[in-house]
């Protein structure tokens, strides 16, 4: 390939290394120059192009992108048409992404011009999330070098996707005197939102004293009928000879690894029964947020056999304290593929200032204010409605009979609104690119508010965080895309979305809509100054 500065008379079949603009010519970088090009630069007085001549080896960087994707097993992937020399690779499945380094990295030196980059190894996936990209840098490459790099590709199982496999699975709970009931109703609860992503589920629970006898019993009970047991122990494992890691022992079971170089997650017990894998779950893992237990499930559901050495390989990228959601903003959508945002209306809290009145049942023009707050979410058109209640659950659902709305308790609303964000977005589904956030407390929010952010989400190919403003100040409600939805399950306590805003590095779009974006209604005072009626 010959790079360099040519006369626009003497550059038919070259391809424009930088784009041109004169007049009302506009040749874009890569176009190939035509007879008809260099009359129409000749007379807007372009007197030379830069751009490249390809030389007899040579081939383009579309055609060179779409050889190597050839190359890759399509098993659970999809592969985005070339275009500017990349070819994006999509998991079509739940499930692990899982790479070789070795070849990836042969295949990376093949030649500074031909690369590709990838998840981490051993990354959980869901399907249509992005897990390699193919870039050539130049406009075009040598055909040999790319057959080269195909052929490394081809060479070996460089990276594919696992498909999570739906697993029965058992739960044990050793109880002490000072471990309350309600810790493992909620335990079990948090576990089965981890269960989702590959389609697994609790089909028995039994809570057996922290004792080796008990504990054993209920093991070997367990492993007869299920594909996984999960024991989660009323006391932190501390020794080779504690009570889970012994009862695995007597149940006839082998203990694989105690421990493991994963932080949070240290405290984690692996063994197996016959073909059965049991683990001792860390205390960690009794919290939504990303721990080590996570990462043996997914291998574990990947259909993967986990030993002492797959746990002590886990070291590297192992303290996951600082791991934070990384937006993929080359991932940009064709305008023909709609994206599917649904709208998240939050409306389980307690309203602690009201004076023992329920704020969202205050009459607003005649109606509840959660309804009116959902009709506005319904007649903004997103592909669906979520509704979350927790405080006076059946006096709202009541004001929502008729409309076209999924409805999500939340038992654990008194807990703050990181709560039910959790649970809307772990009820989202799979083909989900966004969520609008609404508050179902604020009244002046209209259906066309709502219209506007969800079009300049579209126009961002919902790559963007975009939320409503008033005057340049921040407010609600405010959608958040995909990239978001790992760190939305992190949050704890009484907090929103604002700090994922601020951390994860996407760019944010702001809408004006007026006061309606700042506008809520706290206590008796703020209804009635909205111009809302009080009912009880």
């Amino acid at each position: 390939m010959i790079f360099g500065e040519f006369p626009a008379s003497d550059a038919i079949g070259t391809r424009l290394a930088h784009g041109v603009r004169a007049g009302g010519l506009s040749l874009h970088k890569g176009h190939v120059v035509t007879a008809e090009d260099c009359e129409a630069l000749r007379a807007e007085g372009v007197a030379t192009v830069i751009a490249v001549r390809l030389e007899p080896d040579d081939i383009g960087e579309d055609e060179a992108a779409s050889l190597i994707a050839a190359a890759i097993p399509s098993d659970y992937l999809h592969f985005t048409p070339s275009a500017t020399g990349r070819v994006n690779l999509h998991s079509t499945a739940n499930g692990l992404f899982v790479a070789d380094r070795a070849t990836i990295d042969r295949f990376n030196r093949v030649d500074p011009a031909i690369t590709i980059a990838t998840l981490p190894d051993h990354a959980s996936v869901h399907a249509g999330d992005m897990v390699a990209t193919i870039k050539i840098i130049p406009l075009a490459v040598s055909n040999s070098l790319v057959r080269k790099a195909a052929a490394v590709m081809a060479s070996n199982r460089a990276l594919e996707v696992k498909p999570f496999k739906p697993h029965r699975v058992a739960l044990l709970s050793t109880e002490l005197p000072t471990l309350k009931s309600s810790v493992m109703d909620k335990t079990r609860r948090i576990f089965e939102q981890r269960l989702q992503f590959s389609g697994s589920r609790v089909v028995v629970e039994v809570r057996a004293p922290h004792r080796v006898p008990q504990l054993a019993k209920a093991i070997a009970a367990s492993a007869q009928d299920n594909d996984l047991v999960v024991v989660f122990g009323a006391s932190a494992v501390t020794d080779l000879h504690d009570v889970i890691p012994a009862a695995i022992g007597a149940a006839g079971g082998v203990v694989e690894h105690v421990g493991m170089p994963v932080d949070p997650g240290n405290l984690l017990v692996l063994g197996r029964i016959g073909t059965v894998p049991v683990i001792g779950a860390p205390g960690c893992a009794r919290s939504p947020k990303e721990n080590g237990f996570d990462r043996v499930l997914a291998r574990i559901f990947a259909g993967e056999n986990l030993g002492s050495e797959e746990i002590t390989s886990m070291g590297v990228g192992g303290l996951l304290t600082e791991i934070r959601s990384r937006p993929q903003p080359r991932d940009l959508r064709s305008p023909k593929q709609p994206l599917s945002v649904t709208a998240l209306v939050l409306a389980a809290g307690r309203a602690r200032r009201m004076n023992g009145s329920h704020k969202l049942l205050a009459a607003f023009d005649g109606k509840a204010l959660v309804r009116r707050s959902v009709e506005s979410a319904i007649a903004a058109g997103p592909a669906r409605v979520l509704v979350v209640t927790g405080h006076r659950a059946e006096d709202i659902e009541a004001e929502l009979i008729g409309l076209n709305v999924d409805i999500i308790r939340n038992p654990d609303h008194a807990d703050g609104m990181s709560t039910s964000l959790k649970a809307g977005v772990s009820a989202l589904g799979q083909g989900c690119d966004g969520v609008a956030v609404m508050l179902a407390d604020m009244p002046h929010i209209t259906g066309a508010d709502v219209r506007r952010l969800l079009d300049a989400f579209a126009a961002s190919g919902g790559q963007a965080v975009v939320r409503a403003v008033s005057g340049g100040k921040r407010g609600n409600p405010v959608i958040l895309p995909r990239a978001t939805f790992s760190a939305i399950l992190q949050l704890d306590g009484d907090i929103g979305a604002r700090h994922i805003l601020e951390s994860t590095g996407l760019n944010i779009v702001d809408v004006e809509i007026g006061e309606a974006a700042l506008v809520d209604v706290d206590t008796p005072e703020a209804v009635l100054e909205a111009g809302g009626i009080l009912k009880r």
